[in-house]
């Protein structure tokens, strides 16, 4: 099989802001009156906004309801988002080789289009031939639909795309889609079978992104 597209995640994985989405739900967690413990960092993270805002009504007691917590949560991400990200080591020269190279990219984020915007006005939307945000597939991270709905508007299968994540949720997504998946940075959980682990985007090529898609025929 062919190399059809390179699909990426957005936070933690293109852009460095998984401390900045930390602080956000610190701060409203603090807000509801519960402090986050360091090990409910590793359990946030890849969260969308809804699954994050549920989390924390859970842990709070008379907690408002979702709908505001995730209001909440958007607007402390999105400061902190606005106030400057930056982009990961080999994110961005990776993403100028595909481009050359002529294979189809995409950002695929589980933040809202909002947030998603704003990143792409600082790396470049021109590195992506479309992005797909939290509101735009039918059901967001875990589940398979935000990949699925990029490979579909690429007009390439999904097994023939390379998903490149940071997380355990963006990596059960990407999987279920039916994509080879690059896991990058430094999550803790274990490596599933089939999933390529790099430290950093600075180790991945062309070479090697063509190599997961062959090795599956």
């Amino acid at each position: 099989m062919e190399l059809g597209a390179v699909l990426f995640d957005m936070d933690g994985t293109v852009v460095d802001t998984e401390g900045l989405w930390w602080a956000a739900c610190f701060e409203v967690a603090l807000h509801l009156g519960s402090a986050l413990a360091a090990s409910d960092q590793h359990a946030l993270l890849g969260l969308s906004i809804e699954d994050a805002a549920e989390r924390l009504v859970r842990m709070a007691d008379g907690a408002p309801a979702r709908r505001e917590v995730e209001s909440m949560i958007t607007k402390a991400f999105t400061v902190r988002v606005e106030a400057g990200v930056t982009a990961l080591p080999g994110a961005l020269p990776l993403l100028d080789s595909l481009k050359a190279a002529g294979v189809p990219t995409a950002l695929v984020s589980a933040s809202p289009r909002r947030i998603v915007d704003i990143v792409l006005e600082t790396i470049g939307a021109h590195r992506f031939e479309l992005s797909i945000a939290a509101e735009e597939s039918a059901r967001n991270k875990p589940a398979p639909d935000p990949y699925l709905t990029a490979a579909r508007k690429l007009g390439v299968d999904p097994e023939g795309c390379v998903a490149v994540e940071d997380s355990p949720t963006g990596v059960a997504s990407a999987r279920a889609a039916g994509c080879a998946v690059i896991l990058t940075g430094g999550a803790e959980a274990a490596v599933p079978a089939g999933v390529a682990r790099v430290s950093t985007l600075e180790s991945v090529d062309l070479p090697l992104l063509r190599l997961l898609v062959s090795r599956r025929d």
